[in-house]
């Protein structure tokens, strides 16, 4: 059995990116619920990112979504972060909230669009020269309602001939991460809706395309550590979104409705070596609807590194030698024994031994940035988006 003192050193690798979006308004298709003390501009969302920093340690980047985190000068942005102990991630387009977009983006059949869609993904990269990130992503809510809407083959060689141009742009130490979902906005087609697609258009593209992984965007049932693995033995799985689903991209905090199923895809991630990898990126992609935002980030960085810390437990050894005996319910036992160890009393003595508070949620709620934020932000627009 693998003890904690011997994953102490590999839990130091832990990194997990925060979205901007987070810490903004949102709600569902019927209401968008506002909170006090929400930022009203990305300085503010950046202040607020710091704090689950300040108080885990995990999450030393902010993920950055363009135009919802356009600002005049991101070079001052880029300094801002640094101030407040984070950096700046991740650029996150945008093609899914103009009226252009409506029948698609980057495999819209009007040129005059599609070079729109493009253009804004090379002003995004130029975003990314400024703030020093390494990952563009792409996400498209392209796709068709009905048969017959558009061919469904054009609409593939449009998005490989638009993420040729964009890719085109990348500097040599930059990504473009290209997203799936296998539904919504789109009903019967979505343009980009697997990861065999995803991971199509990459190889087509060159080693500096790689595929995010959604926890959140895949059918009731899907193996989804088994796509980690497949990624991984490829070369091509760049990033993860975590987050939560019980019916849809429900996007609730990782690890609530299925903490197995993120012990397993940790599991394979180790196994397959995207944890000692700096090119595996871990993000958060959540929506705080009905909890407070920085706490509910707090909640999900704690949430991934207790299920990574159980997938560092597993005795590796013991786990191939029934494997290779094909011992079956040995080896589901190595797993399970992992799965059911409780590690929160050991990462609360490890966080305590590096300066950090042994109880993160607790340490938030004494400090009183809450109350602070709820009476200072008083005017001006939260951020957020509308429903």
């Amino acid at each position: 059995m693998v003890t904690f003192d011997e994953i102490r050193t590999d839990l130091e690798r832990q990194r997990i990116e925060l979205p901007s979006w987070a810490f903004g308004n949102s709600g569902t298709r019927f209401k968008v619920f506002a909170q006090a003390g929400v930022p009203r501009d990305p300085f503010e969302k950046i202040a607020d990112a710091a704090q689950v920093h300040l108080h885990t340690g995990l999450a030393p980047t902010v993920a950055l979504h363009i135009p919802w985190d356009l600002v005049d000068d991101f070079d001052k942005l880029r300094r801002h972060a640094e101030d407040h102990g984070v950096g700046l991630g991740t650029i996150n387009t945008n093609t899914f909230q103009d009226d252009d977009y409506m029948l698609g983006s980057l495999c819209h059949a009007d040129e005059r669009i599609r070079a729109k869609a493009i253009r804004h993904a090379v002003d995004c990269v130029d975003i990314m020269d400024v703030t020093g990130s390494r990952d563009l992503k792409v996400w498209l809510p392209d796709g068709l309602n009905y048969p017959g809407q558009a061919d469904l083959r054009d609409r593939q060689d449009r998005l490989a001939d638009s993420l040729a141009q964009i890719y085109a742009r990348l500097g040599d130490h930059q990504r473009l991460v290209l997203e799936y979902k296998f539904f919504e906005p789109a009903f019967y087609a979505t343009d980009v809706p697997d990861w065999g697609t995803a991971y199509v258009q990459c190889a087509a593209l060159g080693d500096r395309a790689v595929v995010c992984l959604d926890t959140g965007h895949h059918a009731p049932g899907t193996n989804i550590e088994f796509i980690v693995m497949q990624l991984l033995r490829l070369g091509k799985l760049g990033a993860f979104d975590f987050n939560s689903r019980f019916y849809a991209d429900d996007d609730l905090i990782v690890g609530a409705a299925d903490p197995f199923q993120l012990f397993r895809i940790l599991v394979e991630v180790v196994r397959g070596g995207g944890y000692a990898s700096d090119d595996l990126n871990f993000m958060l992609d959540q929506c705080h609807n009905i909890e407070a935002k920085i706490p509910g980030q707090i909640r999900s960085v704690l949430n991934v590194q207790e299920m990574t810390a159980r997938a560092l437990l597993v005795d590796r050894a013991a786990l191939a030698e029934a494997e290779r005996a094909g011992d079956v319910l040995a080896g589901n036992g190595v797993l399970m024994d992992a799965f059911y160890t409780d590690v929160r009393a050991d990462l609360a003595d490890w966080r305590a031994g590096r300066g950090l508070p042994p109880d993160p949620m607790a340490a938030y709620a004494a400090s009183g940035y809450g109350d602070r934020i709820a009476a200072d932000r008083v005017g001006g627009t939260q951020a957020g988006w509308g429903a």
